[in-house]
């Protein structure tokens, strides 16, 4: 490896310094995240194979900012942590410009998300093999799951107390991320459940067997024994970083991926180019490059490469390569919003509250060190929903969102989109057996909003989302230079039908702290508070105030070329012969759930695909 400006010049990596005489049979891979490092794990298995890994960020190993449970969005807007992105101005909703924080070293997003773990309907994982893309099916998803998957049981006496499932042979207790109940459970969300099941929401049959439909106990990444968040640090690369065929360079901005072409006239990676103290260097990649920058990064990095939409790259001034027009576009995206409400004086019920109030959080910090206090409390209460089951008039939405998609198809709608539409309004209608719970509802024993929470009060959330979008945005560079960020529009709401959908989830969510037996412990409600009554007003204040979720996708999709694909069912980008991605980027379509067990999952098939040895 050697600088652009001085031919001397080496690079230590995390654990060891490269050298032209370690490299076997090398691949790059570009991004040292959640993805990146499993890969990169999975294929170091084989000695003969040497991959080295570039990361943006820094290690950050053995850090207690990451370590800690319960540090809920303390890293966001922090570039030791986060990349920090902004939307371009949106549309539809007051032209708000939405951060998107995303995980900025090594673990990416892992390390700073909020630690939930859940997994999609089959279906819908089963969707992806309808669009066109053989072997991914519910059948492996499961199968890498179990690679992934190490269920540190609950205690015994958890067990008694809460009544915490088995979740018998749909868990795997041998694989690599620590995954588990959280070390305290409260009060409050065994009297959220009880409220959940008055309301007539059933108990999910098997949530992380294919059909999370209802509410269930979940379980979040850490170890609840110690208690530390688990990520892809600390199960990926801390137990295997003395390989000495795995190399791993942090601080290393990758800037492009160095291609030729190849005598079959499609292009060959040969190596990436990355940015290092402000020097450029650069890495050969005899065998391949893999792309695991996640759904807003490898987009970026495969048009700094000059592979995608030409007029995107013309304006940019960056060469055309490979004129590839879906890079960048089919972004989905699941969206949050949040009720607040304070807690009677004298109720006695753990809430993380004390970890946003000055004067508690040294107290809070005391108890951690001996595994106690708000700091291991998590998030176990998750429910999924179709949308027929909380609005009153589920087949007038329905009719609303085949007019609007009926509409675009006829003025031209992109490549491969009527056919993801079709499966979305299969899982709206109403009235059938496997209609897609696209609605959520999260509870949370806290604060969790736009205001603080006043000194000594305590308070629970109740927070509506929607996960099946029919909106679809993009991502696109309007600079060479690496360092810029791209336009990120998501196109929020751009389907009235999404609106909705939210609205409607919104209004349960919200009515859930009138359900007992949780409504005879609530004082108020702060946020938005009661002076927001008519639908007209509760789409204005969630259209202000709603959240991404974090869960970026379909930027690079994994479809038939013709349908807007990027990448093909082996993942290797179009047009190229040895360039592949992986990360949430691929996913075509998005499914009802949190991303990291898919991210994951998609990373340990992707491991078997690259290795030769999948079988669809």
């Amino acid at each position: 490896m050697t600088s652009r400006t001085s031919r001397s010049t080496t690079l230590s990596s995390v654990n060891r310094t490269m050298t032209p005489s370690s490299v076997f049979e090398l691949t790059v891979t570009l991004g040292g995240g959640t993805a990146g490092l499993t890969i990169a794990a999975r294929l170091t298995e084989d000695s003969a194979t040497t991959v080295c890994v570039l990361e943006a960020g820094d290690a950050n190993l053995n850090d207690p900012a990451i370590l800690t449970p319960a540090t809920y969005m303390q890293h966001f807007g922090d570039k030791l942590y986060d990349w920090n992105h902004f939307t371009t101005k949106q549309k539809f909703s007051g032209d708000r410009e939405m951060h998107w924080a995303r995980g900025r070293g090594l673990g990416g997003s892992s390390a700073i998300n909020f630690m939930v773990w859940t997994k999609p309907p089959a279906e819908e994982i089963d969707d992806i093999e309808r669009l066109g893309n053989p072997g991914w099916n519910w059948q492996n998803y499961q199968k890498y799951a179990q690679k992934v998957e190490r269920l540190i049981e609950p205690t015994p006496q958890q067990k008694e107390k809460f009544n915490l499932p088995e979740y018998e042979n749909d868990v795997s207790r041998d694989g690599a991320v620590a995954i588990g109940f959280p070390k305290t459970i409260s009060e409050a969300d065994v009297l959220a459940q009880k409220a959940l099941e008055n309301a007539g929401i059933p108990k999910a049959p098997r949530p992380y067997g294919g059909n999370p439909n209802g509410t269930f106990w979940t379980m979040n990444t850490h170890d609840p024994r110690t208690p530390s968040r688990s990520y892809a640090t600390t199960a990926y690369y801390l137990p295997n970083k003395d390989r000495p065929n795995m190399v791993v360079f942090v601080r290393a901005l990758v800037s492009r991926v160095l291609t030729e072409v190849g005598a079959d006239g499609n292009l060959s990676a040969v190596g990436a180019e990355f940015i290092h103290d402000e020097k450029i260097y650069s890495v050969n990649a005899i065998k391949e490059v893999i792309l695991a920058a996640g759904a807003i990064k490898s987009p970026q990095v495969l048009e700094l490469s000059g592979i995608g939409q030409r007029a995107v790259l013309e304006n940019a001034g960056i060469p055309v390569k490979l004129d590839l027009p879906t890079v960048g576009e089919n972004l989905q995206e699941h969206c949050i919003g949040g009720f607040s409400f304070e807690l009677k004086d004298g109720v006695d019920l753990e809430t993380a509250d004390p970890l946003r109030q000055p004067s508690k959080l040294a107290e809070a910090q005391e108890l951690y060190k001996r595994g106690e206090g708000p700091f291991t409390i998590g998030m176990p209460t998750f429910t999924f929903v179709p949308v027929e089951q909380i609005a009153p008039q589920p087949q007038a939405i329905y009719e609303k969102a085949k007019a609007q998609v009926e509409r675009v198809v006829k003025e031209g709608a992109a490549p491969g989109l009527l056919e993801q539409w079709k499966i979305q309004l299969e899982r709206l209608e109403p009235g059938k057996n496997q209609a897609g719970p696209g609605c959520e509802i999260i509870f949370f024993s806290g604060m969790f909003g736009p205001i603080p929470p006043e000194e000594g009060k305590k308070y629970v959330c109740w927070s509506p989302g929607t996960n099946h979008n029919f909106s679809r945005g993009s991502i696109h560079v309007t600079s060479s230079d690496p360092r810029k960020e791209p336009d990120i529009d998501a196109h929020y709401f751009e389907h009235q039908v999404d609106l909705d959908i939210f609205i409607e989830t919104s209004k349960f969510a919200r009515k859930m702290a009138q359900m007992p037996p949780l409504k005879d412990l609530i004082a108020k409600e702060v946020v938005p508070g009661p002076e927001v009554k008519t639908d007209e007003q509760l789409a204005d204040f969630m259209t202000k105030v709603y959240s991404t979720t974090w869960h970026t996708c379909g930027t690079c999709s994994m479809l038939p070329q013709d349908k807007g694909g990027v990448v093909d069912p082996s993942l290797k980008v179009y047009g190229t012969n040895n360039l592949r991605i992986v990360d949430l980027s691929i996913l075509p379509l998005h499914f009802a759930g949190h991303t990291q067990a898919t991210v994951y999952t998609f990373a340990e098939q992707a491991a078997d695909i690259i290795k030769g040895v999948f079988k669809p």
